[in-house]
């Protein structure tokens, strides 16, 4: 309760506190970031022979999150604790190994500070709350699955599920919504973008959106409740539509190609979450 009220009376030393931590976590989502995608492909592809009844191989790469340790893709050097401070380390070395010299991608230090960006503002806007912690949460799950589905056009179900059973897990306790829109959130989100699917399918005998996006868009009908379901999906589509028209005049490349949704699902719930009541309030007006 000290600590507590020591917060309380000084915010801006919580402030801080909130963004040195949250520096560190961005580092290890980017953990996430790299490796989840990969541990998911190892694994596909021992199930595979599996079931073509070949045989598993031997010298597989043992990966987790944990192990092994970071180290440089090049050289393969363990990454030293002082060469892995966030930010600070990556302009210190001007961004290359401090091994083998080679360039290390800018995504990190980017990872890094939008992490700590949105950390800090969330724990401005919600105060030391649990409502805060759920929100914290809420937005580290949905940087992973951006850069995951920017990288592999993939909602890895590791994530979006976790993100459905935690919203409907915060929902006990009325964080964001009661239990009651929380499960009619999560049933109607994952039916919306299945019979969008199903239909255009249908139609066009193609597939027109992965089913993670419907996974994603359950889970966060389940943190926000069903009724930010229409502001969610009125979000992520008006951003999709303008930033893919950008693209497509910039690269002057006016063919079709698949697009992730998924950091436009993000966005559009990361708004939802922050001003979604306000932006509500202001429309019924």
């Amino acid at each position: 309760m000290d600590i507590l009220n020591f917060f309380a009376v000084n915010p801006n030393v919580f402030l801080v506190i909130t963004a040195l931590v949250s520096l560190f976590i961005g580092s290890f989502l980017n953990v996430v970031i790299y490796r989840l995608p990969r541990m998911m492909q190892l694994n596909w592809s021992e199930e595979c022979r599996i079931y073509l009844g070949l045989k598993p191989h031997d010298d597989v790469e043992k990966l987790n999150l944990c192990l092994p340790f970071s180290h440089c893709p090049h050289c393969k050097k363990i990454i030293r604790p002082w060469h892995n401070i966030p930010l600070l380390s990556y302009f210190f070395l001007q961004g290359k190994c401090a091994y083998c010299h080679a360039a290390i991608s800018s995504r990190y230090p980017f990872v890094e500070a939008l992490t700590a960006i949105v950390s800090v503002y969330i724990a401005w806007r919600f105060g030391l709350t649990w409502q805060m912690l759920a929100a914290l949460l809420f937005s580290w799950i949905c940087i992973c699955l951006i850069f995951i589905d920017l990288d592999y056009q993939l909602l890895p179900d590791h994530l979006t599920l976790l993100l459905l059973w935690l919203g409907l897990f915060f929902s006990l306790f009325n964080l964001f919504c009661n239990a009651h829109e929380a499960i009619i959130g999560a049933m109607v989100g994952y039916a919306i973008f299945a019979s969008v699917q199903l239909i255009f399918g249908w139609f066009t005998g193609k597939t027109g959106m992965g089913q993670g996006d419907y996974k994603f868009l359950a889970g966060l009908g389940a943190v926000l409740g069903w009724k930010m379901l229409p502001l969610i999906i009125l979000l992520a589509s008006v951003s999709g539509v303008i930033v893919t028209l950008t693209h497509m005049i910039i690269k002057r490349n006016f063919k079709s190609s698949p697009l992730p949704f998924g950091p436009y699902l993000a966005m559009g719930g990361f708004i939802a979450l922050v001003w979604g009541n306000e932006i509500l309030r202001y429309y019924l007006r």
